[in-house]
């Protein structure tokens, strides 16, 4: 490998590459043509000496090689970003940018959090990536951003969880619906309904089916549906029954009941995940300082569960700015 050929440049249009899985995506994100793009990516496999990229019918994928010049790739940009940044007054985490994912529910609670946060420092670029569990998995996988947020955390071999607020389950009704007017109702009762559900893999129907396991019972007449708004719209249009985070519900819902039922609602805490196998920049620890410092502030006190100190020991303390 002739080291002296590497550009910052190059590393850039390589992880781009990588980061968007083609070319032309690539060029477009770059501002470049797509046989530059190609041709600067040729110069650099003629410098590293081996192949990087591997074209397969469904896109490109990186050989061994490949993996481990991403990752360094990574970490000298992410060093020079940091250096960059440090430049503009990062080192207080008041100046510079970062990046959290998180999946769709969480949506409804993150507002809250960086709303205060921002107003007390606006010179920090947040970036919010929202998706589903398997969408936000994927980026967790391929180390895409800062933070992420879940309730149903993904394995932790190289990451570290911290919660930081209830988010409980919830059944519910149309307010006009028979069993909306029951004092008490069974499980086997919202059961005769139809369901309303998420789809398989998401955080809400997992811990549902979960539940569900624990206590002897089946799901019967199910409707799946593409978001926690469509199924609050489907039942409060009386389509069926449904069990949500009770963050979905807005403050006034008339057209809803949330159903007494013994063993609801279903206990999950919102977590956030760093990665310890990547570096946290320190505008994110200064979102995390700020939020432990300051989120009974922002959250009903019923719902909060603040864990995020065994999160914070190891990284610095910030001043905290009010």
């Amino acid at each position: 490998m002739n080291i002296r050929h590497l550009t910052f440049r190059l590393l850039q249009v390589y992880v781009a590459v990588v980061r968007h899985g083609s070319i032309s995506e690539a060029a477009r994100q770059l501002h470049l043509t797509q046989p530059t793009v190609s041709q600067q990516l040729k110069r650099l496999s003629e410098a590293i000496g081996s192949p990087l990229l591997e074209h397969h019918a469904q896109g490109l994928t990186m050989t061994a090689t490949g993996q481990a010049l991403y990752q360094a790739s990574r970490d000298v940009l992410g060093r020079f970003d940091d250096f960059a940044d440090q430049l503009s007054d990062l080192q207080y985490g008041s100046k510079g940018r970062f990046s959290i994912a998180l999946v769709n529910t969480a949506q409804y609670v993150l507002p809250r959090l960086l709303g205060p946060f921002s107003h007390a420092f606006p010179d920090v670029d947040v970036t919010v990536n929202i998706g589903n569990r398997r969408q936000v998995l994927a980026r967790f996988e391929r180390r895409e951003d800062d933070l992420y947020i879940f309730s149903h955390p993904p394995a932790l071999a190289h990451a570290v969880a911290a919660r930081f607020m209830r988010n409980p389950l919830v059944a519910i009704a149309a307010a006009h619906h028979p069993l909306a007017s029951q004092p008490n109702v069974t499980m086997e009762q919202l059961l005769g309904e139809r369901l309303l559900l998420r789809e398989p893999g998401s955080a809400s129907r997992m811990l549902l089916e979960s539940w569900l396991q624990e206590h002897g019972l089946t799901m019967r007449k199910t409707l799946q549906m593409a978001s926690n708004e469509a199924i609050r719209v489907g039942v409060a249009a009386d389509m069926g029954v449904a069990v949500l985070s009770e963050h979905v519900l807005p403050n006034e819902h008339s057209e809803l009941a949330v159903l007494s039922i013994a063993g609801l609602p279903i206990e999950s805490h919102w977590q956030f995940i760093v990665r310890n196998d990547q570096r946290l920049p320190p505008t994110a620890q200064r979102f995390l300082h700020y939020v432990h410092e300051h989120l009974g502030q922002w959250i009903e006190p019923r719902f909060v569960c603040n864990e995020l100190e065994l999160l914070l020991e190891a990284y610095p303390t910030f001043p905290v700015k009010d």
